[in-house]
């Protein structure tokens, strides 16, 4: 999955951007209350999206 598609839908499923780390971006959901980091990689492995989807309490999109 290309980095710019995970974090539209991100967008759209209601989360918002936090900071920018070293490393990573950090996003969370403020309606479940919840963050993850998300790689500066062009591609992110379809299974990774699923945890990053799942640590937001969001459902996962291909």
């Amino acid at each position: 999955m290309k980095r710019g598609d995970l974090l539209r839908h991100l967008q759209e499923c209601g989360c918002e951007f936090i900071r920018e780390g070293s490393r990573h971006s950090w996003w969370w959901n403020p309606d479940k209350n919840r963050r993850s980091a998300i790689p500066r990689h062009q591609e992110i492995d379809d299974i990774l999206a699923k945890k990053i989807c799942k640590d937001l309490g969001i459902p996962f999109t291909k």
